[in-house]
């Protein structure tokens, strides 16, 4: 028997204050996206190159998942998210600066790192500040700040590239303000030190108890083809409106991603009041239907079938996100929080690596449609497998909506609404 000593946070703070930290972070992610093109011409490297780049990304997201999530849960978020923005700044330098492939390479391995971070230790810090009370106003705003934030990026870098001089620099010197904004709000977080088990090594793959294995497995399930779709689309999306359809347009590119992303957001709005089945149903589909999409745009030539392949990407991430951070922040105990978190993008994101890449090469020697199509057919089973694993595994198993979720869990808790710490024992 273990007992958690939960801090709630004063009421003035706000979770969605909490998340400007995240969307900052994310806004730096994905917006090289509609400047890869340029580097590929400034450069002269191939799209095998160009997804190694992107893949250097998703290596230091999984590297930093491997430490960020344990160490938040043990020493605190504060002085684990402070030196992820501090990292994300040095990217913003680098990306500003790079002449060379490798200094990409390296600025993407920060990024990701920084990203790495954020989805764990700073989108458990938003839970954390919301407190029993509003869970599930902060995990929809951790959720909705991490695919704003991923949709904003390229949007602007789009913009500023076609508006301003130094196309590859005024987008990254905007990120190095809002970087700078996010420290000082992350600063002033009323976050504690989690009080729950501190033992163990500091460098592990991420794990949950064993009775929560199906919550984050059903989660992973989902998140990941459709997360995979979104990574399709930031690192070969450029190239394939460049060479299949014939445009070289960054705003595109750019707008294409906020469309993506902007349908990441706004479909958790609307789907706050679902049960967590029906979230989880509608992301696989959602992959599925994106991944059709994709094909019409490849072998029919569609520019607008890639704007709608772009629009399912982003609900199939977005509800396998939300679905999936419901699953952690409704089941999971507060000191095991950012390690689930951690989990569920560690799933998410080895595929999201591995897929685009191997896609790249592909494309490299069999010409880019011929790879696309693998990427699809290979997604769409991802997909249906997730959606019959669903299907089986939660048809006898309650599945409130996100906000009942809440309220069942708050019926049980012990804890008071008010600004005062709370006390809470909880069985381990």
């Amino acid at each position: 028997m273990v007992a958690v000593r939960d801090t709630a946070p004063p009421r003035a703070s706000s979770p969605w204050l909490a998340a400007w930290p995240v969307t900052a972070v994310f806004v730096l992610s994905n917006a090289p996206t509609p400047l890869y093109v340029l580097w590929q011409h400034q450069l002269g490297f191939s799209a095998g190159t160009l997804t190694v780049i992107f893949a250097a990304y998703i290596a230091g997201l999984l590297a930093a998942l491997l430490v960020a999530g344990r160490a938040s849960d043990r020493i605190g978020r504060k002085p684990v998210i402070l030196p992820g923005l501090v990292l994300a700044l040095v990217g913003c330098v680098l990306f500003a600066t790079a002449g060379s492939v490798e200094v990409l390479a390296l600025a993407r391995l920060l990024t990701g790192v920084a990203v790495g971070i954020t989805v764990s230790a700073g989108m458990a810090a938003v839970v954390d500040v919301g407190g029993p009370e509003r869970a599930r106003t902060a995990t929809l705003a951790a959720s909705t700040a991490m695919v704003f934030g991923a949709g904003l990026g390229p949007l602007l870098a789009g913009a500023l590239s076609e508006t301003l001089p130094a196309p590859t620099v005024s987008i990254f010197v905007l990120a190095a303000v809002l970087l700078l904004a996010a420290a000082v709000v992350a600063a002033r977080l009323p976050l504690s030190r989690p009080s729950g088990d501190a033992g163990g090594g500091w460098v592990r793959v991420p794990a949950v108890p064993r009775a929560h294995h199906k919550h984050v497995a059903l989660g992973i399930a989902v998140f990941a083809p459709g997360i995979t779709s979104t990574s399709f689309v930031l690192s070969l999306g450029p190239a394939l409106l460049a060479d299949v359809l014939g445009t070289a347009s960054r705003l595109l590119a750019g707008v294409t991603a906020f469309v993506m992303f902007g349908t990441a957001t706004a479909v958790q709005f609307a789907a706050k009041r679902l049960g967590i089945r029906a979230v989880l149903l509608a992301g696989a589909i959602s992959a599925l239907a994106c991944m059709v999409s994709l094909l019409a745009a490849v072998h029919a030539g569609w520019i607008a079938a890639i704007v709608v392949t772009a629009i399912f990407a982003g609900a199939a991430q977005g509800l396998g996100q939300l679905g999936g951070l419901t699953m952690i922040s409704t089941h999971i105990a507060a000191h095991r929080r950012a390690e689930a978190n951690a989990l569920l993008n560690f799933g998410g994101y080895i595929p999201a690596a591995l897929l685009p890449v191997a896609t790249g090469y592909l494309s490299d020697s069999l010409g880019l449609a011929t790879g696309t199509t693998i990427f699809a057919v290979v997604l769409s089973l991802a997909a249906l497998a997730a959606g019959a694993l669903v299907w089986r595994r939660t048809s006898t198993t309650r599945t409130d909506s996100p906000v009942e979720s809440v309220r069942r869990r708050r019926r049980r808790s012990p804890v008071r609404e008010g600004p005062a710490p709370q006390q809470v024992q909880r069985s381990l």
